[in-house]
């Protein structure tokens, strides 16, 4: 049996340095500064160029700080979701999309580094990284395990709009798809759909693209959320879906 070789005291330093580029650009955000390659190298005792060694460009520094951010607010909604038992999705999906608009809402600078991150045209390098994405395979997932247990509709992929067939047959997205058959793989769309949907109503909440009392009742997320049940195969699960709903918005 291979083992895993132990870190040396290089390795270990320079994780304890990714770490720390972090959690200082964190605080920056949370403090409404500056983030920048100057900042976080000041913040942590450092000059610009001694921070060089570890990312190469201001583009370096968003892209590792947006997949932390990503990955450690994804351990939230995930352990939101779990209060509910593994063999109920529907309610686990219903709870993490709370979680991921109280997040949103709570850390708006965190949301628009790791989900308003433009990606050039042909910057595959940088495609490749967001379809890693800890929060997209974390919903993708719930979707699919709710697919398996009630079964909602997916579209043939010979019926899917034109470009779209050929996106779900080879997809760039933040989830899992090589256990999916080709007939079912209209399920990419669903994917895509319903993440454009959570994704925008959100969107306008963090950045206050709304009516602030929408936002202050959760109306239009709740609604949003109501909308997308029926499409889910969930209708004869909402009275019990929307009274988890409605406790999450109240406790949030």
């Amino acid at each position: 049996m291979a083992h895993l070789r132990a870190p040396n005291r290089r390795e270990r330093r320079r994780e304890e340095t990714y770490d720390e580029i972090v959690r200082v650009a964190a605080q920056l955000l949370d403090e409404g500064a500056e983030l920048s390659l100057r900042a976080v190298a000041g913040r942590m005792g450092m000059t610009a160029p001694a921070l060089y060694r570890y990312v190469a460009n201001y583009q370096e520094l968003v892209d590792l700080v947006a997949f932390e951010l990503d990955r450690m607010a994804t351990e939230g909604f995930a352990a939101a979701a779990e209060r509910y038992p593994a063999d109920d999705p529907a309610a686990r999906l219903t709870v993490g999309c709370v979680a991921f608009r109280r997040w949103a809402l709570a850390k708006p600078r965190e949301f628009h580094l790791v989900f308003a991150n433009p990606v050039a045209e042909g910057d595959t390098a940088r495609r490749d990284l967001l379809t890693v994405s800890t929060s997209g395979h974390f919903f993708t997932d719930l979707l699919y395990e709710v697919w398996e247990r009630y079964g909602y509709p997916v579209p043939a992929v010979e019926d899917l709009p034109p470009g779209v067939g050929e996106a779900v047959l080879d997809p760039l997205l933040p989830a899992k798809s090589d256990h999916i058959a080709t007939e079912h793989r209209g399920l990419l769309w669903i994917y895509m759909r319903s993440w454009s949907a959570l994704y925008g109503v959100v969107t306008l909440e963090s950045t206050g693209h709304c009516d602030p009392r929408v936002i202050a009742s959760g109306a239009l997320f709740r609604a949003t959320l109501i909308d997308w049940l029926a499409p889910l195969g969930l209708a004869q699960e909402q009275e019990r879906l929307v009274e988890i709903l409605d406790a999450e918005l109240a406790a949030a």
